[in-house]
C-alpha cells in the first residue's frame, strides 16, 4: 500500500495494490482448505491439479503485482 501511494494516489497504483490484495486472499483461501483437509483425515487426498495451478497463479500474479508497485 505504501507503495503504491508513495508518489501521490494514482488509479494504476490503487488497482495493482487492490489486486494484490484480493490474490493474497485467493491464495490464504487455498491453503486454508487444504490445511483443513490434512488436518481432517490420516490420509488426505491429492492435491487437485486445479488448486495448485490456482496456488501458482496466484503466487506467480502477486509476483507481478507487487514488481509492477515497486517499478
Amino acid at each position: 500500500m505504501k507503495t503504491a501511494l508513495h508518489g501521490g494516489v494514482s488509479a494504476p497504483g490503487v488497482v495493482a495494490c487492490a489486486l494484490c490484495g484480493v490474490l493474497w486472499l485467493g491464495l490464504l483461501n487455498i491453503a486454508h482448505r487444504r490445511i483443513r483437509t490434512l488436518a481432517a483425515t490420516t490420509a488426505p487426498a491429492a492435491f487437485a491439479p486445479r488448486h495448485a495451478a490456482a496456488a501458482a497463479l496466484c503466487t506467480v500474479a502477486m509476483a507481478v503485482c507487487g514488481a509492477a508497485l515497486v517499478l
